[in-house]
């Protein structure tokens, strides 16, 4: 096979005169192993005549991309006219047949840079190439899976275009990378209502916020729910975008889906503490317990103290929530507030409000203790949103700032280690949960 301009592409089979095709090696992709060598010479010897550029403007696989994207063009118009010249009884035949009528220069994106070809044309105009279809600017999945992962890493459409400048000599714009991330969005429509476990030990609710430009900029709360599967494993119930302040109404809105999406029963849901939300709970899953973040009630004792006395004041809290039961972790707060009531009567007050949501916590087992104390699962992965939600500093609106909390979630432990963590760090407390509960955890596995 040879290119527009008479380049051997030294495809297996032809274009190697003097060779016995049918006993040279090839590659996968059907090259040959001279043209393989032609190869490894010719860049041997752009590194001795001063460097070898593979990628961007003046690289070599630009270079052979586009003589293989030429080629490829014009063994398809080959085809094509001869296909229709079968069926109109003649090719270029004064009865209407087909025929070449020139060419039309096309810059396309591929992943290895930016190329131009030859785009060859039919006089009827019925000539689409599969390999560069009518409109289209890039070439192959990896480019869109190159933008999406460069996304959900954190950066910016303008950081993405000008890195793809950068590194790989490609022009390209802002409005491209959104229509290439914008194919998330029926992927994350499909993942926001997917079916979900009958039953799960533990879902962990917590909410954060982004800036959102809807007529005016303001902040607005991303809802986001953990749940740990039957058999210990993380899973990311959802994103759901508010209006407003976090609040407990809109909440059980968000677990009234979660249940028509097939949860029948949770046996515990760990939030930071937020009034109202355990009777909104309970109207959606009237047997769950709803447990409050220890590690919030402390945070929020400590902005109570002065910054000199955070260290004692959680040492004198730590004896309320190890007590082994509600009557001595109620003397061990009232001790706390012998020494500390008098500078800081607030702390005190904090722990009485909570007291029927911490209370919970005190009946339960030290291998369960120590996984749901505190909200950390899902605020280590709110940090990673938050992260991803300030580096684009606002969204135009909430579909926009979903998308990208979507693409960071698909970008989560990439090598499966934290998962396994997960699982291990699960596995005595899942055995506990079914003793404690009667049986409900067996019960939703069946």
């Amino acid at each position: 096979m040879e290119a527009a301009d008479g380049v051997s592409l030294g495809v297996a089979g032809e274009g190697v005169e003097g060779a016995d095709v049918k006993s040279m090696p090839v590659s996968a992709n059907g090259l040959s192993s001279e043209l393989l060598e032609e190869l490894a010479a010719l860049a041997a010897e752009k590194v001795r005549l001063g460097g070898l550029r593979l990628m961007g403007e003046g690289g070599l696989l630009p270079e052979l991309a586009q003589h293989l994207m030429q080629a490829a063009l014009e063994a398809e118009m080959d085809v094509h006219l001869a296909a229709e010249a079968g069926r109109a009884g003649g090719r270029g035949s004064r009865s209407g047949g087909n025929m070449r009528n020139g060419y039309r220069a096309k810059k396309v994106m591929t992943e290895v840079g930016t190329v131009t070809v030859q785009v060859p044309r039919d006089r009827l105009g019925t000539f689409s190439p599969r390999l560069l279809p009518k409109y289209a600017r890039r070439t192959g999945a990896a480019l869109d899976e190159m933008v999406l992962s460069l996304t959900a890493k954190g950066l910016t459409s303008g950081e993405i275009v000008a890195h793809l400048a950068e590194a790989y000599g490609m022009t390209t714009t802002k409005e491209t990378v959104s229509t290439i991330t914008d194919k998330a969005l029926e992927s994350m429509a499909e993942w926001r209502t997917r079916p979900l476990d009958a039953v799960y030990p533990v879902v962990f609710i917590d909410a954060i916020h982004v800036r959102i430009r809807d007529g005016h900029v303001a902040n607005r709360p991303v809802y986001v729910a953990i749940a740990v599967t039957a058999d210990g494993h993380r899973e990311i119930l959802g994103l759901w975008a508010g209006d407003g302040g976090e609040g407990a109404k809109y909440w059980q809105t968000v677990l009234t889906e979660i249940k028509n999406r097939g949860v029948r029963d949770v046996l515990m849901l760990v939030c930071d503490g937020l009034s109202a939300l355990p009777d909104a709970v309970n109207t959606v899953w009237p047997q769950t317990v709803v447990q409050t973040c220890i590690v919030h009630l402390i945070r929020g004792s400590l902005r109570y103290a002065s910054r000199r006395d955070w260290a004692e004041v959680a040492r004198d809290l730590k004896p309320v929530y190890t007590a082994v039961n509600e009557e001595q972790a109620r003397q061990r707060l009232a001790d706390f507030d012998d020494t500390w009531g008098k500078k800081y009567p607030s702390i005190t007050g904090i722990w009485e409000r909570s007291w029927s949501e911490f209370v919970p916590f005190l009946g339960l087992p030290d291998a369960i203790r120590q996984v749901v104390y505190t909200t950390n699962a899902i605020e280590s992965l709110n940090a990673r949103y938050r992260r991803a939600a300030q580096a684009c500093g606002h969204f135009p609106n909430e579909t926009a700032a979903l998308k990208r909390l979507y693409l960071t979630t698909l970008a989560l432990d990439p090598t499966g280690r934290g998962r396994q963590r997960w699982n291990n760090r699960w596995k005595s407390a899942l055995n506990e949960f079914d003793l404690l509960f009667d049986g409900r955890l067996t019960a939703g596995r069946v």
